[in-house]
């Protein structure tokens, strides 16, 4: 599997300065070819490098550097014609649409830039590294990270990012790290561990007991949390003095960090809890939830400022890991549909976090009622994955009919 490395530069003056000029040079002429690319048709990676390259190489970059120059411009077009075919800037002929269309991509002054091994090298006994730049090539640049980055470092060959931020320097490296295969859960929902995503509570599995679901997993402190950091920031806006901005200047990451270490906490429990039980996971397919759900105003901010895709992709890669398989399920009637005796309803669902059947009248929480759904699929999907003959992952309709689409699998490995 491939890993992200994060390490910390620590360079001199001289090496700051010369770092600092590498990305202002670089990214202003991103940007003067990206002018050029917007008048094209063509803008792939081979198209930009045959129209483009002498015009680069002229201004004084080496050829590699150059090659990064017109692969990150043709990325960035890449990218953005997806953000387009998948509507996330309105519909197509759309006043949006049309005006990040007719725009040509732009770069920050001191974006990211790439390297590969012919421009960086690592010196991990040393802690060091020699990287190329706008005044020549540069040695023994050190940098700092944990142990365990390390290790991986040993062994890395590939590109790796030359990233800005906050006044330091860092590199993104990836690496290869080895991981066992999936051990096969048993044949049985019991044998998956469902996780339910949410708002009131950020993750509710099958093993919690729905009578302290209020304690463990409640998301009421982590949104006192977020509301104080909101007051605050609005606090300071509306002050507007030099004090107050260098006040936000240094909180602005503040409570994405936050966000991100409660994320890596739920992942790490819950990766740990199927791997000691010799268990699968299965988990909700949330994409494109903030165009389809209707919610009140102040759901919707909580909605839209809580990582849910994070929080998945660090169970998956952290599954992955520990050789534990990983099953991404429909949503679809998860938080509707009883299971003990099946009935879906749209009325079982009596609030938010009680359940109860109008069929077989069973009562339960009604997070702990969706996770252990969730289980279920990630059990039907497995062995429609596993099997010539699928198996239909959904849950009953509102009307009670059963679909017979069958859900996305997304395998861990």
């Amino acid at each position: 599997m491939k890993r992200i490395v994060v390490v910390k530069l620590v360079p001199t003056s001289d090496q700051f300065a010369a770092l600092e000029s590498t990305l202002l040079v670089c990214n202003d002429i991103a940007n003067e070819m990206s002018g050029l690319a917007q008048s094209m048709r063509q803008r792939s990676r081979r198209a930009l490098q045959v129209a483009l390259y002498p015009m680069v190489k002229a201004r004084g970059l080496s050829a590699q550097p150059t090659l990064h120059v017109l692969r990150k411009v043709a990325d960035a077009y890449t990218a953005r014609q997806a953000n387009l075919t998948n509507g996330n800037y309105g519909q197509s002929g759309s006043k949006r649409y049309m005006a990040v269309a007719g725009t040509a991509v732009e770069f920050r002054p001191l974006a990211a830039q790439p390297f590969d091994d012919r421009c960086l090298s690592w010196q991990v006994e040393s802690s060091t590294v020699s990287i190329w730049t706008t005044v020549g090539r540069m040695r023994g640049v050190r940098f700092v990270c944990a142990p365990w980055q390390h290790a991986l470092l040993a062994d890395r060959k590939g590109e790796t990012d030359l990233v800005y931020r906050d006044g330091h320097f860092y590199l993104h490296a990836t690496v290869d790290a080895p991981s066992p295969e999936p051990a096969a859960p048993p044949d049985t929902a019991v044998g998956w561990l469902g996780v339910d995503l949410g708002i009131v509570n950020l993750a509710v599995t099958t093993d919690d007991d729905p009578a302290d679901l209020d304690v463990r997993w409640s998301a009421g402190a982590v949104t006192a949390r977020r509301k104080k950091d909101a007051d605050l920031r609005a606090s300071l806006q509306r002050v507007g003095t030099k004090s107050a901005k260098r006040k936000l200047k240094t909180r602005r990451r503040k409570e994405q960090r936050f966000a991100t270490d409660i994320n890596h906490q739920l992942s790490k429990t819950i990766v740990a809890s199927a791997q000691r039980t010799g268990r699968g996971i299965a988990m909700e397919d949330l994409s494109g939830i903030r165009d389809r759900v209707r919610l009140a105003r102040q759901q919707r901010t909580q909605l839209h400022s809580w990582g849910f895709a994070q929080l998945r992709a660090q169970i998956i890669y952290k599954a992955e890991m520990a050789g534990v398989p990983v099953a991404v399920v429909d949503p679809r009637n998860t938080s509707r549909t009883c299971s003990q005796c099946g009935y879906c309803d749209k009325a079982n669902r009596v609030s938010q976090a009680t359940f109860r059947c109008r069929q077989c009248q069973w009562a339960g929480h009604a997070d702990h009622n969706a996770a252990c759904n969730i289980a279920a699929l990630g059990h039907r999907m497995y062995r429609a994955a596993q099997s010539t003959a699928p198996i239909a992952a959904t849950l009953p309709t509102a009307s009670g009919n059963v679909s017979s689409k069958p859900g996305p699998l997304r395998p861990s490995s």
